[in-house]
């Protein structure tokens, strides 16, 4: 069995925490806990209860955990770093949203022991290959059934079983599989035979139809066969013949097969359910975009107010926040600085009740995490309320911390005519904030006071110069420094993106430098957005902007990013720490590309002569709409969402469209009752889609109730461009954003040109 096959169980520091440990559970500098962990046989999931509770325990997978922090590495292990040394204390971080786990060990050798222990078992999961994730998931589930840990499984902890693997089968056919697997007819099974009982079932009778179409003798996809299947249902052309070799070899179980340049049925199977054979084109996972254009023509993956962990006006506010952000590969975070009452700057929502975090601890934990997800530059959207002599030390903090990864100068001492390339800019961090004066001697703008871009918006825009805010060239430079309450040292920080008043449209193509940028309320370019879109698209492939949410979501909800990206806005900032459709879109767009947060506009969008408007997609020159079809056949193995003994899931399957207005559209499969486990729709969905450039796809599947809402069981969001055409599988993720293996959707998709 997996386990059994390697020898990872064998390692000390494995042993070590297969004996247990007690360790101190750490929440605050005054909730600290003893509990006693330890990992499991299954040699994945770590257990542990209170030294004093009951039955009461918890439990999680090492597949959750993404990395181990050693030593003093949180802010909760910082502030209790007199009491306990830093050689006992270690951070388990998790994927997704939840947070950490502090811990304490009572010695520095059994800290080690966990802390590597958990290094090498996250590696092992993460380097098993399919057949040994298959075998683990296998051994997971009998572990989980063999109730009385006799290793065997009798006919009573099958039935069980299958209640929790979410499958609804009549005790007739129940026995029948059983039977059929316990080939030594002892009325138990061993895992060997566990194994096969778990294959019988999960035998996949539409992989099987689509095999038998390809297979000229029913057991073997020869290589010119497979080769056949590549071209006419994958779509693949010309490198068919090549791929097909390539995926004999990747994914062929039986060496005779190998040998003969063929395919068995489990070989098949195996490449579908890859990333190969998953609906995103694999090199659109990778770097695959000129990352040498200017700034203004991508769009960056942004986030509101990062340091909240939950709602705008009582969360916490936290460096954590930054570092999630951050590994999610966003490049543009926000830092809302207040004074200090130490004279050290702090960061937190002001005038509300969200705890405060120190300005220097901010930039510090941005200079560690910057570049872990990306190399492509990073924006710091400084919302400054300090007064001057705070803004001097929050400069002098960001020259010292950041040292030379802060963007000081321009890069090629000319004043810019076009904004720097994200790959001219990798591994630099570029402060968004305002300027006193710009580059040129004069410039034609409006000085404004301290108030903060969202702020001017609450006030009611100043869409012209005013008296109180007269032309820039009425004033001479000492007008200019008290005017704006800025500190000049501040001020000379800021290179690329200096924040500006917007005055219209007429008045940007006039008159504003690609080194200006404004901030929108979601509102107002929701606005604009619908009123001159062609107008805002143009204005986009030159400047940068940023929205932000509106200041009624105190709850930290999010507006629907689309409606910004369709106008070209690059700088659309959310709410990172709430989970749902507005951030499974932006994970959506931003998961291609490696990653890196930035993801190139189409050149309609990027050209300054543009007529494009997303309201009107057929009057665009190369106006070319596509059909997309989508055959939703079948689900694996879905999670059960009501924990409740003997519930079962009765799935649907909804996709839904994102883009241009015109493009927005829903369509579902029927509801299949009581059964999560392999349930079988064959419904086609058909979409028009007017701008494919700009559509996301969603696929979301969820629990049917007549009564009330539907509950959620996955989701997976992509472009419509990294869609791979022909047989299928979509590797749900959960709410969070997680993913939840083994669970899928096999589907066939074509997309033809709308005739």
């Amino acid at each position: 069995m997996a386990l059994e096959g390697s020898c990872i169980q064998d390692d000390l520091d494995v042993k070590v925490m297969m004996a247990g440990s007690t360790l101190r559970k750490v929440k605050s500098r005054s909730w600290k806990k003893q509990r006693h962990f330890r990992l499991l046989e299954d040699g994945m999931t770590i257990w542990y209860k209170s030294r004093w509770a009951g039955k009461g325990h918890s439990t999680f997978s090492v597949t959750e955990v993404e990395a181990v922090r050693e030593g003093h590495q949180s802010e909760v292990l910082l502030s209790i770093a007199e009491e306990f040394s830093a050689d006992l204390c270690f951070t388990l971080v998790f994927h997704g949203r939840q947070g950490n786990l502090d811990l304490v060990a009572e010695s520095p050798e059994e800290a080690q022991a966990w802390i590597q222990g958990v290094r090498k078992l996250i590696h092992r999961a993460q380097t098993m290959d399919e057949k040994e994730r298959l075998d683990q998931w296998v051994w997971d589930w009998f572990q989980k059934a063999d109730k009385n840990k006799d290793g065997k499984m009798n006919f009573k902890e099958v039935r069980k079983l299958l209640k929790m693997m979410n499958v609804e089968m009549n005790e007739e056919h129940a026995l029948h599989l059983f039977t059929m697997a316990d080939k030594s007819q002892s009325g138990s099974l061993e895992i060997e035979q566990f194994v096969h009982f778990y294959k019988i079932l999960t035998q996949r009778d539409e992989v099987w139809k689509v095999f038998q179409d390809y297979s000229g003798d029913g057991e073997k996809l020869m290589l010119e066969e497979l080769e056949n299947f590549l071209r006419v249902e994958q779509q693949e052309g010309e490198q068919s013949a090549q791929h097909a070799q390539e995926l004999i070899d990747s994914y062929e179980p039986s060496e005779s097969a190998k040998k003969e340049g063929a395919m068995s049925l489990d070989g098949f199977q195996m490449y579908l359910c890859s990333q190969q054979g998953s609906i995103f084109k694999p090199e659109h996972r990778d770097l695959y975009q000129d990352m040498s254009q200017p700034l203004s023509h991508y769009f960056i993956s942004s986030s509101h107010n990062t340091y909240l962990l939950e709602n705008q006006l009582r969360g916490q506010s936290s460096l954590e926040a930054y570092i999630q952000a951050l590994k999610r590969g966003c490049r543009c975070v926000e830092v809302d600085c207040w004074d200090g009452s130490d004279g050290e700057p702090v960061v937190y929502h002001g005038h509300t009740l969200t705890s405060k975090i120190v300005f220097k601890d901010v930039i510090s934990t941005i200079k560690e995490y910057a570049f872990k997800a990306s190399d492509f530059p990073v924006i710091l959207s400084l919302e400054n309320h300090c007064s001057v002599e705070q803004q001097t030390i929050m400069a002098e903090h960001l020259s010292q911390i950041l040292g030379d990864m802060l963007l000081t100068t321009l890069l090629d001492g000319q004043v810019p005519q076009q904004l720097p390339s994200p790959q001219e800019l990798k591994g630099k961090i570029l402060l968004k904030a305002k300027k006193i004066g710009g580059f040129e001697d004069c410039l034609d703008e409006t000085m404004t006071d301290e108030v903060s871009d969202e702020e001017d918006i609450a006030n009611g825009d100043a869409e012209s110069p005013t008296v109180e805010n007269p032309p820039a060239e009425c004033m001479n430079e000492n007008d200019k420094i008290s005017k704006s309450k800025l500190s000049r040292q501040l001020s000379d920080l800021v290179v690329y993106c200096k924040s500006v008043h917007f005055h219209g449209f007429d008045h940007a193509r006039l008159h504003a430098k690609c080194y200006e940028m404004s901030s929108f309320s979601e509102s107002k370019a929701k606005r604009l957005a619908k009123e001159a879109g062609t107008e805002f698209v143009q204005y986009n492939t030159r400047q940068l902007c940023r929205i932000y949410p509106s200041g009624l979501r105190t709850d930290s909800s999010n507006y629907n990013p689309q409606d910004m990206w369709n106008v070209g806005c690059q700088i659309v900032a959310l709410n990172f720490q709430t989970a749902g459709l507005e951030m499974d879109l932006n994970d959506g767009l931003f998961r291609q590309n490696h990653c890196c947060g930035y993801v190139l506009k189409h050149d309609f969008m990027r050209d300054g002569n543009t007529q494009f408007t997303p309201e009107k997609p057929e009057e665009r020159k190369d106006y070319r709409p596509l059909r997309l079809s989508i055959q939703v056949i079948s689900g694996q193995q879905l999670p059960k969402v009501n924990q409740k003994e003997g519930s079962i899931v009765d799935p649907l399957v909804r996709v839904e469209i994102y883009g241009v207005p015109q493009d927005q559209a829903k369509e579902e499969t029927s509801h299949i009752n009581n059964n999560g486990f392999n349930p079988v729709w064959n419904e086609t969905l058909n979409f028009i889609i007017h701008t494919p450039e700009l559509a996301l796809v969603r696929f979301v599947v969820e629990d049917y109730d007549k009564a009330s809402r539907n509950d959620f069981i996955g989701q997976f969001t992509l472009p419509f461009t990294c869609i791979q055409a022909g047989y299928r599988h979509i590797h749900l993720l959960s709410k969070d954003g997680t993913a939840i293996p083994p669970a899928s959707i096999f589907v066939n998709v074509s997309i033809t040109e709308l005739t």
